[in-house]
């Protein structure tokens, strides 16, 4: 699997791919490039999926120079490029300091 700081580097240097899934809540979302690249400065995995669908994953949550959070699933695998499944801007009444669910 994928190390954390490959993971960081790869998202810092842009060398990410977007699901069709990730791009069109991108789009939504209104999320920028330039903002996952600033999250791969302090991204950090808050959940592990290694028994995913297709492939083991995580969810990071990473801050952009501004502050806002964004949560980042990812997929682990250790292929050239980083792939991002979907990413979001966590909702703060299901999250605890954007880390933690809810219950």
């Amino acid at each position: 699997m994928k190390s954390l700081d490959k993971i960081r580097q790869q998202l810092t240097n842009g060398e990410f791919e977007l699901t069709r899934h990730a791009l069109k809540r991108l789009v939504e979302r209104n999320i920028s490039r330039q903002e996952i690249q600033e999250t791969g400065n302090n991204a950090v995995i808050i959940e592990d999926y290694p028994d995913d669908k297709y492939s083991p994953s995580c969810l990071m949550l990473g801050l952009t120079i501004q502050q806002r959070p964004l949560h980042l699933q990812i997929s682990r695998t250790d292929s050239d490029s980083l792939t991002i499944i979907t990413l979001y801007e966590p909702n703060d009444q299901e999250w605890i300091n954007y880390r933690w669910r809810k219950l």
